[in-house]
Parts: C-alpha cells; sequence; structure tokens
C-alpha cells in the first residue's frame, strides 16, 4: 500500500511539473514570507498540543466527510485550540489537494503541515509554494539517503520536517537525521493495520528534547490520555475531528 501511494503521489507531481517548471516553482518558494516555526508552535506544554487535520477520506476508512470549505474548517480548529493544521494533500486515495493547503495556509495563523507521500524536491519545492511551515517524510517510504536529502532541503527552506516512524529502527533513522519532530504513527503504512501500543514501546527511544507526536488511534479522550501517559507531547487527530464537532472536541483533548 505504501509503495502504492507513494508512486501515486511521484507520477501526481510530475504531472503537475509538466504544467509548471521546477524553476518557477522554486521561483514561488523563495518568494513567500518565511514560515512560521513550527518547534516554537509544538514545544511541550503542560496540556497537549493537538495538530488537527483537514481530511475527506483514507485507504483504510473510506469516505470521511466532504469538506468543501477547508479553510472554515481550519479556522474552527484553531478556534479550537490546534496547535498547528496538517493538510492531506494526496489526491488518489485521500481526495486532498495543494488547493486545499492553499487555501488553509489564507485561513489560520498557526502553522500548516503538507500531509502527503513525499519523495523528491519538486514536491518540497510546491510545499513552501503553498504556504506550508511543515512537511511530512516518511521513513518507511524512502532509503536513507533520500531522507537525508529532504530532510535538509525542508530545513534550508526554512520549513520543520516532521519525521514518520513505525517501528524501533525507523524511530532509530528518525534520531540519526537529527529530527526535532518525530511522529509515531500507530498504523503501519504498508498493511495499514493498527498497533495501539506502539507509542508507548518506542517512545522512550526519542531523545529528550525531541518533540513526539502520537499518530493515529485516537476517538476519545481516554486515547489522548493514554498517549500522554506515554510521553507523547503532541497528537495529530483527523477522523474524530471530521466527523463531530471539531471545535469541542479539539476543546477536549487539549486539555489533556
Amino acid at each position: 500500500m505504501l509503495e502504492e501511494l507513494l508512486a501515486g503521489s511521484l507520477e501526481d507531481a510530475r504531472t503537475r511539473r509538466e504544467l509548471r517548471s521546477y524553476a518557477d516553482v522554486e521561483a514561488d518558494a523563495l518568494a513567500r514570507i518565511p514560515a512560521l516555526d513550527a518547534l516554537a508552535a509544538l514545544a511541550p506544554i503542560e496540556h497537549m498540543r493537538v495538530i488537527a487535520e483537514v481530511k475527506r477520506a483514507s485507504p483504510s476508512r473510506g469516505d470521511l466527510a466532504d469538506i468543501p470549505e477547508p479553510h472554515a474548517l481550519a479556522a474552527q480548529y484553531e478556534a479550537g485550540g490546534a496547535s498547528a493544521v496538517s493538510v492531506l494533500t494526496e489526491e488518489r486515495r485521500f481526495k486532498g489537494s495543494l488547493a486545499d493547503l492553499e487555501a488553509v495556509r489564507k485561513a489560520v495563523s498557526i502553522p500548516v503541515l503538507r500531509k502527503d507521500f513525499i519523495g523528491d524536491e519538486y514536491q518540497v519545492l510546491e510545499a513552501r509554494a503553498a504556504g506550508a511551515d511543515l512537511v511530512l517524510l516518511i521513513v518507511a517510504a524512502l532509503p536513507q539517503d533520500r531522507l537525508v536529502a529532504l530532510h535538509g532541503m525542508i530545513r534550508e527552506l526554512g520549513m520543520t520536517p516532521l519525521v514518520e516512524a513505525h517501528s524501533d529502527d525507523e524511530v532509530a533513522r528518525a534520531v540519526d537525521l537529527g529530527s526535532q519532530l518525530i511522529g509515531v504513527n500507530a498504523r503501519d503504512l504498508r498493511t495499514f493495520e493498527l498497533d495501539r501500543d506502539l507509542f508507548g514501546r518506542v517512545a522512550d527511544q526519542i531523545p529528550a528534547g525531541v518533540i513526539r507526536v502520537a499518530e493515529s488511534a485516537v476517538l476519545e479522550v481516554s486515547d489522548v490520555e493514554r498517549y500522554r501517559e506515554a510521553g507523547a507531547d503532541a497528537v495529530l487527530v483527523g477522523e474524530a475531528l471530521v466527523t463531530g464537532d471539531p471545535i469541542a472536541t479539539l476543546q477536549a483533548y487539549v486539555n489533556v
């Protein structure tokens, strides 16, 4: 599944590149105002930080919500206390777009994450050109030399990489990158199976001073509490927000 998703995202990026050259996107990226400081926005506090996700669908859950106005949903997220907004830009299985990201960037004053299957430099430039402050890198999707190159490019453009892992070895690879923001995804993107205990098993391998983000398996306040007890500084939440009352749900989560 992960290989299919990455291949699809790269193919879609190549199609966009035929319409908009690398040089043009690079110029747009460099012309943007500086990215927001996502590490400061997600720094540990006495309560849980929440990265709230604009998410229409997923391969594991199918259609979740129409979200005709992603900017309006993002504004609700900010009002509810989110520390950052994640925008899925993968088109095929998650039904997102870069237009969603651009709309969200204009609507909120908190950092915005481009969540996609990133595998080349053009996609990183697209993220900055669209206004992203953070870019997701999935360890399982990339060899280490690609991770190093893309991680470095994201930082050179002033953005923050969110490096996502799903095992002991992948956490070690994320740490070796020098990443300051590491996510542990309870969902294995190869199989889409869920392991609710994964974060608790690997959290102590993430060094002190690195922000720890728990991803997936958050539906109830008790899920947030469990992650908090296991050492999470932040949770990334999508489904529970787009299928319920986003402000009330967020307010309950951020008070954990």
